[in-house]
């Protein structure tokens, strides 16, 4: 069976999306989820382009992963200098990425107006940079950027740049749509002229969805010949996008049955709706094999044939990618899905059937009013621990408030400070704190630590590292509801807490509870109040 791989750019073209700016965290967060998905190759960004990327080569841990390499992007050296004295180079060479995958031009257009050099010295800054990054120890890949534009323009030269790029070492030859715009039949035939040429070279192929064919794309270009894609999970990336993995490999595993990531498609739903909340983006429900609705069935004629047979309606069994079947006007919901989760949290044992339907009841009556807990998997556990009364019990809420208040520091420095109070009861005990902070969300978070620390002195450690705030419904304008994802730890541990509202110092106040529960949870703190 012939392998295709899978290189994820998520993390440097899927970050050029509008809306999205991953932290370092975040980063490092898709690496582990992609790296369980089984993506083989993982492209984490361009050292030396921001400070983010370079804190993320240097905090990644290379050695934790199972299926996935790293990869660091960049480019050929400048025009008429040396390889030794480029910047870009000397950056890839410093990271700890074995893998760099660098673009030159392969379209003459863009070599004289872009570069404003020679087609000759092109040449020479792709061999010379290419054999400069090997003698420094790293495998490269070579992306032949705007390459079938070239191509149609001058197909001599365009395939010149590609066997110069695979003459000079380069282990992977990729083929690049980078405006976007050509159509199937077009890849197809310029594929197959390269592997033609080249037929020592592996192939593969980076689409944009400027037409809406990157997905088409990318096969038309593995039944060519190409045995590497490259693609964004939920198709993320600039302008229109880039290929989405997220269809693709099941199209190329399920539809063509080419070996693509194996057993690990069942992964695909969770990972596509997790990395889109880490994303701060909302998952297309129509999106094909992972959209909530992709196996919703709304209509009595097809709700009635699927349940006699799924066949009826569905083109696949979902459960072949991680997904459930949905009847909208029934009860029924993805117990399996549910199972799975269950099966990987830390705290919770002991789980009946009749528990999970209890469980799925109170996440329908939950999503219903906006939660939703793919990026939130200790808020998950602690309404699992809820359902079945296995939480503890460490504190109870009587009470908080906020105020905001600006204060003229100078005429020329305002700053705004926010005022929280906190009454909570611990056994007997009321206790009643006040704290500063930069935001309200800060200061809750500083109120109710002050006034729990005494009791629990775990929570000193506990860190509140990110904060996402999510508008519901548009048209409600500021009466939305608004769900807040927070980011914690406590310098060996990270977690995710969730909380909705209408007012969003609520669903802040939902999710630090949440933040603060499960860090002293993980801590194995004993519960000082009476269940």
């Amino acid at each position: 069976m012939r392998q295709i791989e899978i290189y994820d750019t998520t993390l440097r073209d899927g970050a050029q999306s509008e809306g999205i700016n991953y932290s370092v965290s975040d980063k490092l967060k898709i690496i582990k989820k992609l790296d369980k998905l089984g993506v083989h190759y993982i492209e984490a960004g361009w050292p030396g382009a921001n400070p983010v990327d370079n804190e993320v080569f240097d905090a990644i841990d290379y050695d934790s992963l199972k299926n996935a390499q790293i990869a660091a992007f960049g480019c050929t050296r400048k025009p008429n200098i040396d390889e030794k004295d480029d910047t870009v180079l000397n950056m890839l060479v410093k990271s700890k990425a074995k893998i760099i995958t660098i673009f030159g031009k392969s379209w003459d257009f863009q070599v004289t107006e872009a570069l404003n050099t020679t087609l000759e010295e092109n040449l020479n800054m792709i061999k010379g940079s290419i054999a400069f990054l090997i003698e420094n120890g790293k495998e490269v890949f070579f992306d032949c950027e705007h390459f079938f534009d070239g191509y149609k323009s001058n197909p001599d030269y365009a395939i010149l740049v590609a066997k110069t790029a695979h003459q000079a070492g380069a282990k992977r030859i990729i083929l690049c749509d980078t405006n976007g715009g050509c159509i199937n039949n077009e890849i197809y035939k310029i594929t197959k002229a390269v592997v033609d040429a080249i037929p020592s070279a592996l192939i593969g192929i980076h689409a944009h969805n400027d037409s809406d064919l990157a997905i088409a794309n990318s096969i038309a270009s593995v039944d060519a010949g190409a045995n590497h894609v490259h693609g964004c999970i939920n198709g993320y990336g600039e302008r229109c996008g880039n290929t989405n993995i997220c269809s693709l490999i099941p199209n190329l595993q399920l539809k063509r049955g080419f070996e693509v990531i194996g057993d690990k498609i069942s992964k695909l739903y969770d990972t596509a709706r997790q990395i889109a909340e880490i994303s701060n983006k909302s998952l297309n429900a129509s999106m094909p094999y992972v959209g909530r609705s992709a196996f919703a069935h709304k209509a009595g004629v097809h709700a009635s044939g699927v349940r006699k047979n799924s066949q009826t309606y569905e083109h696949i069994d979902p459960s072949l990618v991680g997904n459930s079947r949905r009847f909208l006007i029934s009860d029924q919901a993805g117990s399996a899905s549910i199972k799975e989760r269950l099966d990987g949290l830390k705290f919770v044992q002991n789980v009946s059937d009749d528990d999970i339907k209890k469980i799925i009841n109170e996440i329908k009556k939950l999503e219903w009013q906006g939660f939703a807990f793919e990026g939130a998997d200790a808020s998950f556990e602690i309404l699992t621990m809820k359902v079945l009364n296995q939480q503890p019990n460490f504190f109870n809420i009587l009470g908080f408030r906020v105020i905001g208040d600006s204060i003229t520091l100078s005429d020329v420095n305002r700053r705004t400070i926010s005022e929280a109070s906190v009454k909570i009861q611990i056994e007997d005990e009321i206790i009643h704190t006040v704290s500063e902070g930069d935001g309200p969300v800060n200061a809750l978070d500083k109120a109710l630590r002050k006034a729990i620390v005494e009791k629990y002195p775990e929570v000193a450690n506990f860190k509140l590292d990110d904060f996402k705030v999510r508008i519901l419904d548009s048209k409600a304008a500021t009466g939305a509801p608004v769900r807040v994802t927070i980011e914690s730890s406590d310098g060996l541990h990270k977690w995710d807490t969730v909380g909705v509202s209408e007012n969003i110092i609520e669903a802040s106040y939902g999710a630090i509870v949440d933040s603060i529960y499960y860090g002293l949870i993980l801590q194995g703190a004993k519960s000082l109040v009476k269940q």
